[in-house]
């Protein structure tokens, strides 16, 4: 009587373990269909755009006031290296060579600006575009590219504060500021580009660079509930912090939502390349901080910042959200902790009609509703080319981590 007992019990546990199995593997299907359709609708859009790009021979960036494309500076521009990079990402997906071409027509306008020192940005600008464009065609013009902007940025390195300088102080807005050797969180984006060219030629200076920016940010950045300062002004000759303050959050005490999102994404690739657990541990707080206070707006996606005064017409950033995502997919492969119904729900909410625009619509940038900086009356409510840029990667990365496909990342 027992034995038979014992047999139905199993025969019951593996129709419950079946049932789960096919209900996982439901969900996954139904997801990379999604996901799927999610990155056809993309690039039937950034399509459009390409050949609006290819026709003006510019940059896209964002829409202006009056409703127009806005096209990079270019003399220099923080943004240049998104659209080229969301090029590369197209073709990873379709390994369709006019995106290839598209993509190095497009990076080539500003590849002169490797050579320049009076920018932090270069991380953003390279890593992006011409990073990209290494990883999937090992051509070694690219890497020669990589490494030269990583030697410029690594002249903005100042040992005594043990951190990378983000601004010149010596002119326009900054100069009002008084600061004198001003770190801004979105600096960690540019640790990346010191890395790979650490890899590149086994050269420690890159990689002790960048370790120490990582960790002079942890350790003077971050607040005890894991939210992060924008900016940290320093004494270039003594280290010592000389304040604590923002530029393009609501107030000095506030919590800035793309400066998580940057802050986030940063540490995950710094325990990429060091397998250091401060770093890990360091990025699993700042995603709890995330996801908590993404909460506090229905949709799930953060506000502009996170301690800004809520009214009907506050406004979300969805840069923030696309950058949070693509960062909550790498480092879910990096931790014990699922963050993967946050990712679903957060893509999910990207792609519905209140964000992602109609095709043909919207310029034919993708997502719509970004923030660039409000104190700055700059970029209010339109789209944004790195926003795109970091939706479309999420895409791709959901995708290969997730065992969809076989695309790398």
């Amino acid at each position: 009587m027992k034995f038979k007992r014992l047999i139905l019990l199993l025969v019951i546990l593996a129709g419950i373990t079946s049932k789960c199995k096919n209900q996982k593997e439901n969900h996954t299907q139904s997801t990379a269909f999604q996901v799927d359709k999610m990155l056809q609708g993309t690039l039937i859009q950034l399509g459009r755009l390409k050949q609006v790009a290819e026709k003006e021979q510019r940059i896209p960036r964002t829409v202006s006031a009056d409703g127009e494309i806005h096209w990079t500076n270019t003399k220099f521009d923080w943004t240049e290296g998104f659209f080229p990079g969301s090029l590369w990402y197209a073709f990873e997906v379709s390994e369709d060579a006019k995106w290839q071409q598209a993509a190095e027509k497009s990076q080539i306008m500003f590849e002169a600006h490797k050579l320049l020192t009076t920018n932090h940005d270069l991380g953003f600008i390279f890593n992006s575009s011409y990073g990209n464009a290494y990883r999937l065609t090992g051509n070694e013009s690219y890497k020669d590219v990589l490494l030269t902007a990583a030697e410029s940025l690594s002249t903005r390195f100042n040992l005594q504060v043990g951190c990378i300088k983000s601004w010149d102080v010596d002119s326009g807005w900054q100069s009002e500021r008084n600061w004198t050797f001003p770190v801004i969180i979105d600096n960690m984006m540019n640790l990346e580009l010191l890395f790979k060219a650490a890899e590149f030629n086994a050269d420690d200076k890159f990689a002790h660079i960048a370790i120490t920016h990582a960790n002079t940010t942890l350790e003077n950045h971050y607040r005890r509930d894991n939210s992060s300062f924008h900016v940290v002004d320093y004494d270039p000759d003594t280290g010592k912090v000389r304040s604590k303050e923002t530029a393009q959050g609501f107030s000095n005490k506030s919590a800035w939502a793309r400066g998580q999102a940057w802050g986030l994404y940063g540490f995950t690739v710094c325990y990429r390349y060091t397998k250091d657990e401060r770093y890990l541990e360091q990025a699993n707080k700042i995603a709890t901080y995330i996801l908590k206070r993404n909460n506090e707006n229905d949709d799930g996606l953060p506000f502009w910042d996170y301690d800004a005064p809520i009214t009907p017409t506050t406004l979300v950033d969805v840069s923030a959200a696309a950058i949070t995502a693509s960062a909550l997919i790498e480092l879910d492969g990096y931790t014990e902790k699922s963050y993967r119904d946050s990712i679903e729900e957060m893509l999910k909410t990207l792609a519905s009609e209140k964000y992602t625009a109609k095709r043909g619509e919207n310029h034919n940038f993708i997502l719509m509703h970004s923030v660039g900086s409000i104190p700055h009356e700059n970029e209010i409510d339109v789209p944004l080319n790195y926003a795109d840029y970091y939706y479309i990667e999420a895409l791709v990365r959901y995708k290969e981590s997730y065992g969809l496909n076989n695309h790398k990342t």
